[in-house]
């Protein structure tokens, strides 16, 4: 994905990764408030998604513990999360 995911991630984006086993945000520029929409839109449709990827991102310090709580959901399959 070409999509920088910062305040506002576009719907599409969000969207396509509901679908997905498997994705690598690696350096796409997701910020804090991009691991704040992102959370909130996986949490409000839970997914497919086994492993996620966002290393070398400017997630600060909240945005890692924003995403960590999917991994203690159980409604989620989420395994795997690297920052």
């Amino acid at each position: 994905m070409s999509s920088h995911l910062n305040e506002t991630p576009s719907t599409s984006t969000l969207l396509r990764l509901r679908s997905l086993p498997l994705c690598r945000l690696v350096k796409c520029g997701v910020t804090q408030g991009g691991c704040a929409s992102l959370a909130s839109a996986l949490r409000s449709n839970p997914t497919h998604l086994r492993a996620l990827n966002l290393s070398l991102n400017e997630l600060q310090r909240s945005g890692p513990s924003l995403l960590s709580s999917l991994q203690t959901d159980p409604l989620w399959s989420l395994e795997t999360l690297e920052f």
